[in-house]
């Protein structure tokens, strides 16, 4: 088959003639098939059942090991055998842990709201400095630049390769404008591309040279233990980095079991120096005196403080590879031939993106819904959801069953194919 760019206007009339035809096909069906956020399926969920079958009866189990009893308020910073849990997830030392509740998300967005109401570590205030900013390397992960953008930070685009972000242009800003104020970070199978940052690229990371004494990555480690593949994929420990390059407070790395055991009930928790540790516990021990240490110790429990964590994790990727494989599956039949769009095949995370030849994308994401497809909006992935190319699209295929996801596919091979021929008709 002829790639469409190389076809004649006669053979495209054709083909998007044919392709029409398919599409109404699919729109009679009335289907209700989503892929629009990462959401773990049932499947998943219920591999973690046995969590709500910990009964804490006996007393002993209860009293932790520094002598806390988990039922009673205190211990803010989390029970010490949560803190081993989450340390090693992201390859830690379990003194540089504190625990939240539930949701990474929620910490970051307190951990930007603090930084704007209280400064960090002494510094001013972000609210009360003059056109504060915040690197943001895009395509990236939508609810991070919905934080920034809530609280009235300068987004500033900075473009991704697959050894993470352009490090010349985040040293080039970082290190002479003191109104930078951070960036945000998925160093390991990145959202949404599934990118894992080059060694070289964490290593210069620790050896910033910020110009703003408050500078801080916010490196969101969601994705560290959530491969497709037997492969294992590491990255270098960036605490440890920025520790030898004397930088030990320059991170603020987040981890969660979210996607892990409960999406909703699961635990979270910050890695940080101890500077940065004690500086949060100054507002969070205003904002309340302990978070669910119940919820920590039955994680701790099932997942005997973090060592079965990876065999859990294969039983999470055996239900998941199937869904990423026909995703691809149809991309290589269908796509591939027709050079409509490109796509990297990940080794772990939650997403596959598409790229579309450039001013596609919104036309495919309005095509697969009105065909019964729900998928992230066009430009999410972005700064102020403006995709500049509009060509960047975010696939999550863990929700539906295999069988959704195989006729999901279909529908948008179909989509993106009927949206790049009426480009190159109209051009």
């Amino acid at each position: 088959m002829k790639q469409y760019q190389e076809m004649t206007k006669e053979e495209l009339l054709q083909e998007k003639e044919s392709l029409e035809a398919a599409y109404k096909a699919y729109q009679k069906r009335d289907l209700r098939l989503n892929m629009a956020r990462g959401k773990p399926s049932t499947e998943q969920l219920d591999l973690a059942m046995d969590l709500l079958n910990n009964v804490l009866d006996e007393r002993d189990i209860i009293i932790m090991s520094n002598g806390l009893d988990a039922r009673n308020y205190g211990g803010l910073e989390g029970i010490p055998e949560a803190k081993t849990l989450i340390a090693s997830m992201v390859d830690a030392k379990p003194e540089q842990v504190i625990l939240y509740g539930n949701s990474s998300l929620n910490m970051m967005y307190d951990t930007v709201a603090r930084a704007m109401t209280h400064g960090i570590c002494g510094n001013t205030p972000w609210m009360k400095q003059e056109n504060i900013k915040f690197l943001c390397p895009a395509p990236g992960y939508d609810r991070h630049f919905a934080i920034t953008e809530h609280f009235g930070i300068e987004m500033i685009t900075i473009p991704m390769s697959e050894d993470g972000p352009d490090m010349d242009m985040v040293e080039q800003y970082v290190n002479n404008d003191p109104t930078v104020k951070g960036i945000w970070c998925v160093p390991k199978f990145s959202n949404p591309q599934g990118y894992v940052y080059s060694a070289k690229t964490v290593e210069r990371f620790a050896n910033l040279h910020p110009a703003a004494d408050d500078f801080r990555i916010f490196w969101d480690n969601a994705y560290c233990v959530h491969y497709l593949y037997d492969e294992e994929v590491t990255i270098p420990n960036i605490m440890e980095l920025a520790e030898k390059a004397g930088n030990p407070d320059i991170v603020f790395e987040f981890a969660s079991t979210s996607k892990v055991s409960f999406a909703g009930g699961g635990i979270a928790g910050m890695v940080s120096s101890r500077k940065n540790i004690d500086d949060a516990l100054v507002s969070m021990s205003i904002q309340t005196i302990s978070h669910d240490k119940i919820n920590q110790l039955r994680h701790c429990m099932f997942f005997e403080n973090g060592k079965r964590i990876p065999e859990h994790m294969k039983k999470h990727a055996a239900i998941l590879r199937p869904k990423f494989e026909a995703v691809l599956n149809a991309l290589d039949r269908d796509i591939a031939p027709t050079g409509a769009g490109s796509w990297v095949k990940p080794l772990g995370g939650y997403f596959i993106t598409f790229e579309t030849l450039e001013g596609c994308a919104a036309r495919t994401i309005q095509l697969a819904k009105d065909a019964g497809v729900v998928m992230t909006g066009a430009g999410a992935p972005f700064p102020y959801h403006k995709d500049p190319k509009d060509s960047c699209i975010r696939i999550a295929p863990s929700f539906p069953n295999l069988e959704e996801i195989t006729l999901a596919a279909d529908i948008f091979t179909v989509c993106v194919r009927l949206a790049t021929v009426e480009k190159l008709l109209s051009a």
